[in-house]
């Protein structure tokens, strides 16, 4: 072959590179297509408040979590119209649902699991766990070694008032604030006071701890039977934690969570 046509063939090749790598590309970056049976919880019901911490560092991690591109709750459709339900009763009385976690990769899940055995980094233990040996999580229940959230029907959530806005997430310079505190000296997330603050990985946010304060479990009552008239089942252990009692999925999944596709792409409901 000349150097000439080999020449051209290597434009060619290189040309036809780049096309594979561009088409593959962007998909990535406008997001990827759910499974068969998921849904985007905003594509059901945009009204419901998102704070989705593991794709953030305000988490007891102090860091985003793996499989957590994008802060985005992603659910199977049944659980996903459940909330829909709830969400339209609590509109009647000017509140909201915000969700904290949904599906979770089962990567999420190790990597908690793979941070729990690691003494050097405890950075968020003053906010998430003060009275918690970081190392006794799993044992106690507080994580889950595998997780109904990586089934996709169960979701992390509280109740906020219409048109509250949480202060932002501290900065590594602010001294953190313990979860357990009273709800005037806990991060101010603009919930309802539940008598923790979510993800508080001690006994307190257990449903049924009368130590939280008659108005905090009158809350956490409130919000355990709108769940479960919508058809979700408790976590004794946390507040904030609801299982769809029938929910179509019985195995884990790994796929990321991440940023829906352009609306052109996305299936018509």
């Amino acid at each position: 072959m000349g150097k000439r046509r080999l020449s051209r063939f290597s434009q060619l090749v290189c040309a036809g590179v780049a096309l594979i790598i561009a088409v593959l590309s962007a998909p990535a970056l406008a997001g990827s297509a759910l499974p068969k049976g998921f849904v985007y919880l905003r594509d059901i019901d945009p009204t419901i408040v998102q704070d989705i911490r593991y794709a953030t560092s305000h988490n007891f991690v102090g860091r985003p979590i793996e499989g957590y591109l994008a802060g985005e709750c992603i659910l199977s459709e049944e659980a996903a119209n459940a909330l829909e339900t709830v969400q339209r009763k609590l509109a009647e009385k000017k509140l909201s649902l915000i969700v904290w976690d949904c599906y979770r990769p089962k990567r999420a899940v190790d990597d908690f699991l793979q941070w729990s055995k690691d003494p050097t980094h405890s950075e968020m233990k003053s906010e998430f766990y003060p009275r918690t040996d970081k190392e006794q999580l799993f044992a106690l229940g507080y994580l889950a070694k595998r997780s109904a959230h990586s089934r996709g029907s169960t979701v992390d959530l509280g109740i906020v008032r219409v048109g509250s806005s949480p202060e932002p997430p501290p900065s590594s310079s602010q001294p953190l604030k313990s979860c357990t505190a009273p709800k005037s000296g806990r991060f101010e997330d603009g919930v309802l006071d539940f008598g923790t603050g979510y993800d508080c990985l001690d006994v307190l946010a257990s449903t049924s701890n009368t130590l939280v304060g008659e108005i905090a479990l009158q809350n956490r009552q409130t919000l355990k039977s709108y769940m479960e008239a919508a058809g979700f089942r408790p976590y004794a252990k946390e507040w904030w934690h609801f299982e769809l009692a029938n929910e179509p999925f019985h195995d884990g999944f790994d796929f990321e969570v991440s940023a829906p596709p352009l609306s052109s792409e996305r299936p018509a409901r």
